[in-house]
């Protein structure tokens, strides 16, 4: 079995993905900007989420991450939805391990992370939508709501990712990470 594949987590590993997940909601709740600008919280997700995968060689660390962070968040009160709001976190962790599983060097290159990232933020509209729909918005308006929060959430996902790979780079060259 490769350090890719392995199944378990070593209490490092569990650590550092505990530590991400508690930094998005430290970042939340530290730049809660009333910014008037949806998705503008993905640029703290991506980022944690994007670092969790790089650093820890497990292949379900970013949905680790996501799901920790996004129950700490709803017994916290964070957000609107109740258990959607689970989704909102959860949802962008399993795309960017389907990502990072195809390909591993994602979070050490530049192209690859942003192409990530964009996945993932885009992954908000179906969170959104769901929200709108239990609402009982009507469908055009919801597919336009879902659609235009999830653009601004991967524009703010990207610039996130930007961030990555030299966090990546100078965790390898001070002996962190191998």
């Amino acid at each position: 079995m490769t350090a890719q594949r392995k199944a378990g987590l070593s209490l490092h590993d569990a650590l550092f993905l505990g530590f991400c997940g508690v930094c998005i909601l430290i970042a939340k709740m530290a730049f809660h900007w009333k910014l008037h600008i949806p998705g503008h919280s993905m640029f703290f997700i991506m980022f944690f989420l994007l670092l969790a995968k790089g650093c820890v060689p497990n292949r379900f660390a970013a949905t680790f991450t996501g799901g920790l962070s996004g129950m700490m968040a709803l017994l916290m009160g964070m957000g609107s939805g109740g258990p959607i709001h689970l989704l909102k976190y959860l949802i962008p962790g399993l795309v960017l391990d389907g990502f990072g599983n195809l390909f591993p060097s994602c979070t050490w290159r530049y192209v690859p992370c942003l192409a990530a990232a964009a996945t993932a933020s885009f992954s908000k509209f179906f969170g959104n939508a769901a929200v709108d729909w239990l609402v009982g918005m009507e469908l055009a308006i919801l597919l336009q709501h879902a659609l235009l929060q999830s653009l601004s959430a991967v524009a703010f996902g990207m610039l996130g990712s930007l961030l990555v790979p030299p966090v990546m780079h100078r965790l390898k060259a001070h002996g962190i990470i191998p």
